[in-house]
């Protein structure tokens, strides 16, 4: 077993806790309750605050920023936190932030995300799995992305607005509201053009199933039904194609609306 590899002019506060393999560069900083998992690569001169956990086999590029005080003017120094699973890649200059108390204190982060450089995740940010923030874009706070959904560059999402999962927002998008599963978008504001087919296709939906989503998405858009009977109608289709129960829910759950 390999023991962690510390350059000697990383600064670690002696409550930090690093796991085996555990690399640490230049002149990186590494904060009080801070704990890092196994096999993790932290770069030079990045900077990594507590309350924090990662999990193993995170790499943090240069000059990122994770943990740090929330962008809050409500907060007070409380011990909110950040939470981050395994096989994160955080590029160079990325700023991840931690919770506050206004909402579950909390910052978390899933599994096996993509956070380009110059992204920003704000405080109280729930990301799930396979999650891509392409460079520069970048989340208010309380906002809640998918499993699989992919920001293009220089996106940004409007405070506790919901990304559902596997949908696709181009270059630029600009959105206050809510995008449903599958859905892509662009445009300032972001407006729905179709179903991310491509990304579909790449996790292996079937013919079938993305023919039910594209039939779902012309219920929700160009049948000029009420939301509540679209929905519906999408809970229907549901009963044989699983995967458009997570649609039905997340449009009838929306607070801040969809995207029209």
């Amino acid at each position: 077993m390999t023991q962690s590899q510390i350059h000697p002019s990383a600064v670690i506060d002696p409550s930090a806790s690093l796991g085996t393999d555990v690399e640490v560069g230049p002149f990186a900083v590494i904060g009080a309750d801070v704990r890092i998992g196994r096999g993790s690569r932290i770069g030079p001169h990045a900077v990594i605050r507590g309350p924090c956990e990662l999990g193993e086999d995170n790499r943090i590029f240069q000059f990122a920023s994770v943990g740090e005080e929330p962008q809050d003017k409500k907060y007070g120094g409380e011990a909110t936190r950040l939470v981050m699973g395994d096989r994160n890649v955080v590029r160079e200059a990325a700023t991840i932030h931690r919770g506050t108390v206004q909402d579950k204190g909390e910052t978390r982060i899933g599994n096996d995300n993509l956070i380009m450089a110059y992204a920003h995740v704000a405080h109280d940010c729930v990301i799930g799995d396979h999650v891509i923030m392409a460079n520069a874009a970048s989340l208010g706070g309380h906002v809640q992305i998918g499993d699989w959904a992919i920001l293009g560059g220089f996106t940004i999402v409007h405070q506790f607005v919901r990304i559902g999962a596997h949908s696709f927002s181009a270059m630029g998008s600009i959105t206050g509201k809510d995008i449903p599963p599958f859905v892509t978008v662009d445009g300032h504001p972001a407006v729905p053009r179709g179903i991310n087919t491509e990304g579909l296709r790449r996790r292996q939906f079937s013919a079938e199933s993305i023919a039910a989503i594209r039939r779902a998405y012309r219920l929700l858009y160009l049948s000029n039904l009420k939301l509540g009977e679209a929905v519906e109608q999408i809970r229907q289709l549901a009963k044989t194609y699983r995967e458009l129960g997570c649609l039905a829910d997340f449009v009838a759950d929306s607070n801040r609306s969809i995207v029209r």
